[in-house]
């Protein structure tokens, strides 16, 4: 600053004097003297007011380096900014590409699991619809077998047709177990809820299974009840036919025991044993598929050890509790509550024993089946039991039948027939409108809720391939008499 000068100005930048002002020399130079230094003292009291404004203890020069040094520091914490912003782009560049790559890996693991799930629903679909196709020529294996135990045959002949009966039964088991968990696993089996008599299930499974257990040398003990319970009656009776299944084939001496237990909020039905009891550490583990009891206790090494699986996942679609009671050396006892039903159970109560041929004697019965096997085998057991038979694979080769066996006691149809029939429901719907009042037996191996719900709606009977004799022979016995 020019103000810091100490030095004296040069006389050429004093302003000459005036004519008419001039001063004496000393004057002037005093003045400009005094001039000069008050300005220096307002420049001291200015540099120093600066100086004092900076950096504590500094001088305009540190403050000027120590600006320097920000600006330095500034510029450097910039530059490492900008690297490590490059850093994370590039990070997040492979991030991205990462991710990209994860989710191309998703997209064909769900494609996957897409593809193997539509392949076992349709296995399982597959399965679940050709049922039928392949419980056909079971049913007329069965049948014939039956109408052949109807008939005399040598004594040394008798225990083969028993011992084909048992196999075939065993089949029959066997494939159902197989279609039931196929159905269950498809999602087509659907519960056909509705009210019936308890006493309308259990009586024919006491009377079916009596026989069995007294071939196995045991006793079945059955209390019967006569409660109204709301379920579906096949998927129940399939839950009770593998209680007592597995009750007889565990059991080697003693009883079997089924009844029932009014409790407050719903009928437990009952199967007993007196067989080896389970221990604690495998009461989960035989409800599981393939699982089974431990080696030498079932005689003869029959299943798959699906039926307890089944029971379990039947038993949980329709909400009734099971419950396993069981003492080892003692026995078990394997029981499934089930609600009260709040409506009128639906009609028709079997025989609570085994029917006899002379309840049948000389009933007309009408056939439509397209399976010749099936008709023939049908047609055989019950001309055995006494009836009448005309049949036919279709409605009109059985109007052509019927000419020698007019007005028929009872109709037995089944429900998958030939195209130009169009389904079983359509020949009961024409034959009753020609004979008001016909009985029906509508058999099938679809087990549709809503096939079964149409079929009871038009107060059909209805019975599930493969056909129990006991169970056919029940339901002609009851169809017969309400016709006559």
């Amino acid at each position: 600053m020019g103000c810091t000068s100490t030095r004296p100005s040069p006389g050429w930048l004093l302003d000459a004097p005036s004519a008419e002002t001039a001063e004496p020399a000393s004057e002037r130079e005093r003045a400009l003297a005094e001039e000069n230094a008050r300005l220096r003292r307002t420049c001291a009291a200015l540099i120093e007011r600066v100086e004092s404004s900076g950096v504590a203890g500094g001088a305009p020069y540190a403050a000027f380096e120590h600006a320097v040094l920000l600006a330095e520091q500034v510029r450097e914490r910039t530059e490492a900014l900008h690297r490590t912003l490059d850093e994370l782009g590039q990070v997040n560049d492979q991030l991205r590409d990462e991710i990209a790559t994860r989710v191309a890996a998703e997209a064909r693991l769900r494609e996957a699991k897409r593809e193997a799930e539509a392949a076992n629903l349709s296995k399982t679909r597959f399965l679940a619809a050709v049922s039928h196709d392949l419980l056909q020529p079971l049913n007329a294996a069965r049948l014939f077998t039956s109408a052949l135990d109807e008939h005399e045959v040598p004594a040394a002949s008798k225990p083969l047709v028993g011992q084909i009966g048992r196999s075939l039964k065993d089949v029959e088991a066997l494939l159902g177990t197989l279609v039931d968990i196929s159905r269950l696993d498809a999602g087509v089996l659907k519960p056909d809820i509705a009210a019936f008599g308890a006493d309308e299930l259990l009586d024919t499974l006491a009377e079916e299974y009596r026989q069995v257990a007294q071939s196995q040398g045991l006793t079945l003990h059955y209390v019967r009840s006569t409660a109204v319970v709301d379920s579906d009656l096949q998927l129940l009776a399939r839950v009770v036919r593998n209680f007592l299944t597995n009750a007889i084939r565990y059991t080697a001496t003693g009883h079997v025991l089924l009844g029932c237990r009014r409790r407050h909020d719903g009928l437990e039905i009952v199967v007993g044993d007196t067989g080896p009891g389970i221990a604690d550490d495998q009461r989960e583990a035989i409800f599981l598929e393939f699982r089974r009891a431990a080696a030498g206790l079932d005689r003869e090494q029959r299943g798959l050890g699906l039926g307890l699986a089944i029971v379990d996942r039947i038993a949980a679609m329709l909400g009734h509790p099971i419950t396993l009671r069981s003492r080892p050396g003692q026995g078990s006892a394997f029981s499934v509550r089930v609600p009260y039903a709040c409506r009128a159970p639906r009609p028709a109560t079997p025989a609570e024993v085994m029917p006899g041929n002379d309840q049948l004697a000389g009933a007309k019965v009408w056939i439509v089946d397209d399976d010749p096997a099936v008709l023939e085998g049908m047609r055989a057991l019950l001309s055995g039991w006494g009836c009448r038979i005309a049949g036919g694979l279709s409605l009109a080769a059985l109007r052509e039948a019927a000419v020698e066996l007019p007005s028929p006691n009872l109709l037995v149809v089944d429900y998958h027939l030939d195209a130009a029939d169009d389904d079983g429901l359509a020949v009961p719907e024409q034959l009753q409108r020609e004979r008001p009042g016909l009985p029906v037996l509508m058999v099938t191996a679809n087990h549709d809720a809503a096939l079964k719900a149409r079929i009871r709606e038009r107060g059909y009977a209805y019975l599930l391939k493969p056909v129990k004799p006991l169970r056919l022979k029940m339901l002609l016995v009851s169809l017969v008499s309400l016709a006559s």
